[in-house]
C-alpha cells in the first residue's frame, strides 16, 4: 500500500547499527596527543618514583617511615608504581581511545585508593605504607589522569568537529557535512561562473 502517509523502511545498508566511539577517532587526532601526554607525563612520574624506592632497597612490605621524593614508601608500593608507570606508556605508545580509557580507569582507581588508604593509615593493616601525603598524591595524580582520559570526550558542549560528538549525533553530523558540500559546491560553481565571465570579457572581437 503506498501513499503520503506511509513510511518507507530504511535499506537494509543504512539501518542504524551501533557507533562505536574508537571508530571515530582518527590516528592523527589531536586529542590522541592529548592522550598520549598525559598518560605519558604521569607514567614518567610513577616509573621515576618507583625505581627510586627500589633503589633505597625497602622492605617489601615496611611501614616505617621511608621516603621517596617526599612519600613515604615501600617495595611493595614501589613495584606497583613501576607497573603502573610501565601500562600508562603502553597506552601513551597506542594512544587513541585506548589511552584516553586507561587514563580514565586507572583515574578513578588512584581517586579510589586515596579513599581505601586514608582508612588504613591509622590502622594495622598499611600494606602499601601511606602517609598523608601520599593520599595527597594519589587524588592529585587520579584528578590529572581523569582530565587527561576525558578531555574532549565527556562534556557537554563538544564541537561538532570532535569525533565523539559527531559519533553520538549521527543525523546532525551527516546533515551539516551534506550542508557544507553543498556550500563548496555552490561557491566552486560560483567561482566558475565568475572565471568564464572574465575570459568572455576579454575575448576579441571578430
Amino acid at each position: 500500500m503506498s501513499g503520503h502517509g506511509t513510511l518507507s523502511r530504511p535499506p537494509t545498508g543504512q539501518r542504524k547499527r551501533r557507533v562505536r566511539l574508537d571508530e571515530h577517532l582518527p590516528v592523527d587526532h589531536r586529542l590522541s596527543t592529548v592522550y598520549r601526554i598525559g598518560a605519558g607525563l604521569i607514567g614518567l612520574v610513577l616509573l621515576v618514583f618507583g625505581i627510586l624506592g627500589l633503589v633505597n632497597q625497602i622492605g617489601v612490605f615496611g611501614t616505617g617511615s621511608h621516603t621517596t621524593a617526599g612519600l613515604n614508601t615501600n617495595g611493595a608500593l614501589s613495584v606497583l608504581s613501576i607497573c603502573v608507570g610501565v601500562l600508562l606508556f603502553v597506552g601513551m605508545l597506542i594512544g587513541k581511545n585506548f589511552a584516553s580509557t586507561l587514563n580514565m580507569i586507572l583515574g578513578l582507581l588512584f581517586i579510589l585508593s586515596g579513599f581505601v588508604n586514608l582508612a588504613l593509615i591509622d590502622s594495622g593493616f598499611n600494606p602499601l605504607a601511606f602517609r598523608i601525603q601520599n593520599v595527597l598524591f594519589s587524588f592529585v595524580v587520579g584528578v590529572l589522569l581523569m582530565f587527561f582520559g576525558m578531555f574532549g570526550r565527556v562534556s557537554g558542549s563538544l564541537p561538532h568537529d570532535n569525533p565523539y560528538w559527531r559519533a553520538r549525533h549521527p543525523t546532525q553530523a551527516e546533515h551539516e557535512r551534506r550542508t557544507r558540500d553543498a556550500a563548496g559546491k555552490r561557491a566552486v560553481h560560483a567561482h566558475r561562473a565568475v572565471t568564464s565571465h572574465r575570459q568572455g570579457g576579454h575575448r576579441p572581437s571578430g
